[in-house]
């Protein structure tokens, strides 16, 4: 198995396990690398920081991009004497992970978007699908818009958003808004030729995009209709924050899509590039905010360390991205921003909130 020897940063009595995919699959690999060197940075800033406690020593493995990898490196950190385990990155190396942490109650906070895997002593820190369709639903219900309705992929990640968008749309008072899935980008003309006549009636007054790789196409459909742009407020998803191209999309121009606030990663940027030679991707505040929050003392140096009443504070934790907190399910609700695409990218129109 790939775990092999931990390396280890930090220099307190506290051992923390962080399990990163460091080979195999390259795209994945290469994620997993960045978000280890972003982990390095936030010990960096508690041991330069006087007046934070260096509480914790990060035990790094690695576990390949397979599940059984994933459950190996499991096996080492508890061997290591870990008390809590952050990583891995996808929900099947965090099932695997957490099949093995759980049998030996040490807490595991992973890294992925899919809220499935999260569960007793099983935490998902990232922008869950629930999160984001809740902070857009609410904010366009605030605008005053009354028919929402999305359009998804037809893949697993596609369904987890189709169900938030379903969930967060009665949540926030309105009636079940129409669906539409497709397998192929080719079907999206189908879609808008279906929806055009409640677009023009205003039934649909605001349509749920967040599939990235196709939201372009949908867009530029809808404005081929010759419906009012103001009559249908376009809906992204936080994924569009990771896609340059996508935000400077005449397109898309006016459209809206929940994210997490970017002054948390251009905070670390600069040190990160000069520190490792690249720009960090989104992901790394996830890493460095999993770090820092490790450090933290009422969790660190608690007897038990990072019990489940102590991760699921109500108040929550303040993230490199801005607040967020564990329910007791697992999963974390973020406070994100709401940004819109204009003629020079993406501004923020709507501050942070949870």
């Amino acid at each position: 198995m790939p775990s092999g020897n931990a390396q280890r940063f930090g220099r307190g009595p506290v051992p923390v396990a962080l399990i990163l995919p460091l080979s195999g699959e390259p795209a994945l690999a290469q994620l997993g690398t960045a978000l280890a060197n972003a982990s390095r940075l936030a010990i960096g800033f508690i041991e330069a920081s006087p007046t934070i406690g260096e509480n914790i020593t990060i035990f790094l493995r690695d576990s390949g991009t397979s599940p059984a990898g994933a459950a190996s490196a499991a096996s080492a950190a508890i061997r290591d004497g870990a008390r809590l385990v952050l990583g891995p990155v996808t929900a099947e190396q965090i099932s695997a992970a957490a099949s093995v942490t759980r049998a030996a109650n040490i807490p595991l906070i992973g890294f992925a978007n899919n809220g499935a895997v999260a569960g007793p002593n099983v935490y998902v820190l990232n922008v869950l699908p629930d999160t984001e369709m809740k902070r857009a639903m609410v904010y366009i219900r605030d605008q005053g818009r009354r028919g929402p309705a999305g359009v998804f992929p037809a893949t697993p990640y596609g369904e987890a958003l189709a169900m938030a968008f379903r969930q967060q749309a009665i949540a926030a008072g309105f009636s079940p808004g129409a669906v539409y899935t497709f397998s192929d980008v080719s079907e999206a003309q189908g879609i808008i030729n279906q929806a055009k006549p409640q677009m023009e009636s205003g039934m649909i007054d605001a349509l749920f995009l967040p599939d990235r790789a196709s939201a372009a196409r949908f867009a530029a459909l809808v404005a081929q209709t010759g419906v009012d742009k103001d009559f249908v407020q376009l809906v992204g998803s936080a994924d569009w924050a990771n896609d340059p191209a996508l935000l400077a999309d005449p397109a898309l121009r006016g459209a809206i899509f929940p994210a997490v606030d970017d002054a948390g990663l251009n905070a670390i940027r600069p040190d990160y590039q000069r520190q490792f030679g690249a720009a960090p991707p989104q992901m790394a505040t996830i890493a460095y905010t999993a770090t820092i929050l490790a450090n933290v003392n009422t969790l660190s140096l608690a007897n038990p360390p990072y019990s489940q009443a102590l991760l699921t504070n109500p108040s929550g934790f303040a993230g490199r991205d801005g607040l967020f907190r564990f329910n007791a399910n697992g999963r974390s609700d973020y406070a994100l921003v709401i940004r819109q695409i204009g003629s020079g990218g993406a501004t923020t129109l709507d501050a942070a909130k949870l």
